[in-house]
Order: C-alpha cells, then sequence, then structure tokens
C-alpha cells in the first residue's frame, strides 16, 4: 500500500518555522559545511566542482546574449544582464555544486579550529581546478551550438568585447575588482545558507549577484567562461572592431584570472569570512574553549 503524505499540521514544529536564521545560526552552519566540504571524497568534490563551474558558465552565457543587444540602454542592458547571471549561482545553492568563490566562508571552519589550513587548501585547489574544467566543457559546447552566430553575430561580437574589456586594465584594477566581487558573492552564500525555502534563496541572492555583475566586478569562475568564449570566439573571427581585440590572448587570460582569483580570496575572507567570525563566531568558539577545559 502506498504511504500516503502527512499533512502540513502534523509536521514537526520545525518545519514550519518561516523566519530566516539569525546571523549566529548561519555563522555556526557556515562552520560546520565546512567541515563536511574539507573532508568530501576527491571525486564527489571534483565533479561537484565541475557542476559549479559549468553552471556559472551558463548564467555568463545568458548575461552575453543580453550584453549582444546594442539597441539597450547602458543601464538598462546591464541590469536585465545582472538578472539573468543569477542564474549560475541560483543553480549551485539549489541543485548542489562547489563553487571555489563560495568556498572561501570555509575559513570560519579553520578560525574556530574545525578543519586544518591542509583541509582548506586541498578543497580550494581542487575546486578551483574542477570549476575550470567545468567552465571549459561549457564554453565548447556552447561554441559548438553556435550561440556566438546569435542576433546577426552581435553576440559573438559581445564575447570578445567582454573578454578584451577583462584583459586590458592595471592588474591591481582587477584584483580590487575581484575583491568587491567576490564580497557580494558571499554576501549571496551566506544569505542562502540562512534561508529555508527554495524562494527564500532565489530572491536573497538576486541584488548582491546582479550588483557585482552590474557594477563589472571580476569573478574568477565567471572568467573562465567568458575568457575562453572571447578567444574561441575571436578565432572565429569575431568582434574584429573591437577596440584592443589584439590584447586578447592565452597570456592575457591567465594575467586575468591570477588578479581575479587574489582578489575574490582576499574579499571573501578578509572581509566576510573574518569579519564575521570575528562578530559572531569568536566568542563562541571561546566559550567552546573554556567548556573544554573544565570538562577534563
Amino acid at each position: 500500500m502506498p504511504v500516503e503524505p502527512k499533512p502540513m499540521h502534523d509536521l514537526p514544529a520545525h518545519h514550519l518555522v518561516p523566519d530566516a536564521l539569525t546571523p549566529e545560526q548561519i555563522e555556526s552552519k557556515a562552520e560546520h559545511v565546512a567541515i563536511s566540504k574539507a573532508n568530501m571524497p576527491l571525486i564527489k568534490l571534483f565533479v561537484l566542482a565541475m557542476f559549479a563551474g559549468a553552471f556559472v558558465a551558463l548564467g555568463a552565457a545568458f548575461f552575453t546574449v543580453v550584453m549582444g543587444d546594442a539597441q539597450m540602454g547602458f543601464a538598462a542592458q546591464r541590469a536585465l544582464g545582472g538578472l539573468c547571471f543569477c542564474l549560475g549561482l541560483e543553480l549551485v545553492l539549489l541543485c548542489g555544486a562547489e563553487l571555489f568563490t563560495g568556498n572561501a566562508l570555509m575559513v570560519l571552519g579553520k578560525a574556530s579550529g574545525k578543519i586544518s589550513g591542509r583541509g582548506l587548501a586541498r578543497n580550494w585547489s581542487i575546486v578551483w581546478l574542477g570549476n575550470f574544467v567545468g567552465a571549459l566543457m561549457l564554453a565548447a559546447l556552447i561554441f559548438m551550438s553556435n550561440l556566438q552566430g546569435m542576433n546577426g553575430g552581435a553576440v559573438g561580437d559581445a564575447m570578445v568585447s567582454l573578454a578584451v574589456g577583462k584583459v586590458t586594465p592595471a592588474w591591481h584594477t582587477l584584483f580590487f575588482k575581484g575583491v568587491l566581487c567576490n564580497l557580494l558573492v558571499c554576501l549571496a552564500v551566506w544569505i542562502g545558507f540562512g534561508a529555508r525555502t527554495t524562494a527564500d534563496k532565489v530572491l536573497g541572492i538576486i541584488l548582491p549577484v546582479s550588483a557585482f555583475v552590474v557594477m563589472g566586478f571580476e569573478h574568477c569562475v565567471a572568467n573562465m567562461f567568458f575568457l575562453p568564449m572571447g578567444l574561441a570566439a575571436k578565432a572565429a573571427g569575431f568582434g574584429t572592431a573591437v577596440a584592443g581585440v589584439e590584447s586578447l590572448t592565452a597570456g592575457s587570460m591567465l594575467y586575468n584570472l591570477s588578479a581575479a582569483t587574489l582578489g575574490n580570496i582576499a574579499g571573501g575572507i578578509l572581509i566576510v569570512g573574518v569579519g564575521y567570525w570575528i562578530a559572531y563566531g569568536r566568542e563562541a568558539h571561546k566559550h567552546e574553549t573554556e567548556v573544554e577545559k573544565l570538562a577534563e
């Protein structure tokens, strides 16, 4: 006999709590999430990292199509593109994936002594590489689908233009754009940790994520799609009229990724991670330590 689902009024009370977690509860949750991430089996971690790279690339591709419409005004185009880009982090948070930028919050687990520096470095290195592989695979699929040919080739031109705009600024400019980017991304992940429903997560991340996109900040995982896609579109003959197109090379791609990655780490760790640990985790950790000493 099939089992009938329980009516809502028969569910335990904790299933009906409508409010989000408090900041203190979010900090504690982030510490415990860091434990599972630091101890995740290699294959599982790498596959989930590939998914995250592909998910962010899907959001980036969505954004690129919007940027391929030159008839839109600057602010309207950026705002709509930013909303479209949110697809990537929504998929990461709702479907389950390992994103390098969001995993900067694992520093909370390290600060509380729940994970080791080795475990943190292991996660970050594997996830960064997995994100890159996933983004490259999605870029290859997008290119073979001829997305760049949409709107009479305007989308392909936009791919080149976006990539050129990411390799021409000074390294320190890209670094600080990376800092600001992951400040917003980690705040979006923080909101996601506190959310109790799918709707909460989706609504909560929209403004932080779209804000960093609209303001042109640098997200290393998104750039793992934007830059190879721009190179491929350039090789296919798109973007010939883009100013500075000759600066778009494999070397300049690494130039951007180095600055964006280090900036993302700094923004996620030093501002959001360490800041919230000092505010909410430090006293809790001190209390835990005192309790352990009394128990000895």
